[in-house]
């Protein structure tokens, strides 16, 4: 499959507005630098214009001499660079604001009797000529307008173009200073700001590839009523929905497993149940028929301390047969599948550590070491109450057999598969290994490696087959291994 190259929307966003910002710059630029001086050009070309009309104007209304019209006409000469010559018939001169008048009135007469055949005209009218012009003595270009005013004086205005476009250069030149200086602060907000919009986009990216690997402890935190925090909220409901809804599908799924492969096996283990429950009940009950008939025809009243330890026989069996009877019960359950498994996730570390805890008193009396390893939280799915179950039958059977340094190590191991992610618990005591010709047999129904042993802590051959029930009724491994100074115990459940 072809990998696609990951893109940062913050990036993206980012460069999206970057460029959109530059591309408008650039744009301003071209424009400027295409129609600004034509639009100069045609500004300057208005107010020629309009002082060509205003001067008939003041002319139809009063005196061109007056100081109100001068005042007004310094403005716009000043404003647009305007030059302006007014001669009346005998060449004296009426109106200007330039100091060579002389330099104006020849380029007027050699407007009207020696054009140039050069001239650029732009526009003519009844009483004037509008033309750019090359003005040869100074080879500068100008604006230049020319005719005769509605009294009959001669008139002359100009303007030079060079000044257009040194303004048209300069304009350009600090709007491409002005544009690099906007775009580097921009891209600067802009990163930021988009940081900021995109960092809670970037944490949901994060929790949805912990669901992916089915981890649902991580959740969104809402920090306003945005969308964003709404998509947030709505996936810590998806985390939590869909938490629940695996939990439910692996329970449905171990209770699946189990029916079909409980069924072939239910009327073997039925069998089997009672040769075997027939079998070690033979024992205790013909020691308490005989200590019974003993305290009925052999047992002198007088004689009080033999009746008592008849006695204590008798309760002593009678309480070993009815604790072996709740757990032929408890394991009956299992096998037969009357026994539900409810698959949840849990810290499989602070079960064991409780549990180790509840037994100080029993860890204190046996004299025995409990070593017992505490890693960071370790998360399982599992049935809670018969993996606390599991752990108390092989806590008991180490305490039963532990000998040489009376030490118990309780370990974990995180097993890696391309199926499922694991963690075995392993159980250590140290002793005598266990015959290797009894290893295949430990698991069965009332087998004993040391029958008398047994007996003497009152063993009934039961637990490990118990816990063998819980960990297949949840289809998981589990195992023993010989050591040269001990035995270990071992049980994998999932961790995902």
């Amino acid at each position: 499959m072809k990998h696609l190259k990951k893109h940062s929307i913050k990036q993206e966003i980012a460069l999206i507005f970057i460029t959109v910002m530059a591309g408008t710059i650039i744009l301003c630029w071209v424009i400027n630098n295409s129609f600004l001086e034509k639009f100069y050009i045609q500004n300057k070309k208005n107010a020629i214009k309009d002082a060509y009309y205003r001067m008939n104007e003041v002319l139809a209304n009063g005196d061109i001499t007056s100081e109100e019209y001068d005042l007004e006409l310094r403005k716009t000469c000043d404003m647009y660079n305007i030059g302006l010559l007014v001669i009346d018939a005998a060449s004296n001169t009426v109106k200007s604001n330039t100091r060579d008048a002389d330099k104006l009135m020849r380029r007027l007469y050699d407007n009207f009797f020696k054009p140039g055949s050069d001239m650029n005209y732009l526009d003519v009218g009844n009483n004037y000529y509008l033309a750019n012009v090359m003005d040869k003595s100074t080879y500068t270009e100008y604006l230049e307008m020319w005719g005769v005013l509605d009294n009959g004086n001669l008139f002359l205005i100009r303007s030079p173009i060079e000044s257009i476009r040194d303004s048209v250069k300069l304009s350009n030149q600090f709007l491409a200073y002005v544009g690099f200086i906007a775009t580097v602060i921009s891209a600067a907000l802009i990163w930021f700001v988009t940081t900021r919009i995109t960092r809670p986009i970037m944490e949901l990216k994060n929790i949805s590839e912990q669901m992916t690997k089915l981890n649902f402890e991580t959740k969104y935190e809402s920090r306003g009523q945005n969308e964003i925090d709404l998509l947030g909220r709505h996936i810590n409901e998806l985390s939590s929905t869909l938490e629940r809804t695996i939990s439910e599908l692996k329970t449905a799924n171990n209770e699946l497993q189990r029916d079909i492969e409980k069924k072939e096996q239910i009327d073997e283990m039925r069998k089997e149940f009672l040769s075997n429950v027939s079998h070690e009940l033979k024992t205790p009950l013909a020691l308490i028929q005989g200590y019974a008939e003993g305290l009925v025809e052999g047992i002198n009243d007088d004689d009080i301390e033999s009746r008592n330890f008849y006695c204590e026989v008798i309760i002593d069996e009678a309480g070993k047969m009815n604790t072996m009877v709740k757990k032929l019960l408890d394991l009956n359950q299992l096998e037969f599948g009357k026994d539900v498994v409810t698959m949840e996730r849990f810290d499989i570390t602070a079960l064991i550590r409780n549990f180790i805890a509840s037994a100080e008193i029993l860890i204190s009396q046996n004299e025995v070491k409990v070593r017992l390893e505490e890693p960071e939280p370790i998360y399982v799915w599992a049935d809670e109450f018969k993996t606390e179950e599991i752990i108390r039958n092989f806590f008991s059977n180490a305490m039963n057999h532990v000998s040489g340094d009376r030490i118990i190590e309780i370990k974990y191991q995180l097993i890696e598969q391309e199926s499922a992610n694991k963690v075995r618990i392993r159980v250590f005591n140290t002793g005598e290994p266990i015959p290797e010709e009894s290893l295949a047999h430990i698991w069965e129904k009332f087998y004993k490696v040391d029958k008398a042993r047994t007996r003497e802590y009152g063993g009934s051959g039961v637990g490990l087959s118990i816990v063998k029930a819980i960990m297949e009724s949840m289809n998981q491994r589990y195992g023993v291994i010989n050591y040269t100074n001990g035995v270990e115990f071992w049980f994998e459940l999932e961790t995902k």
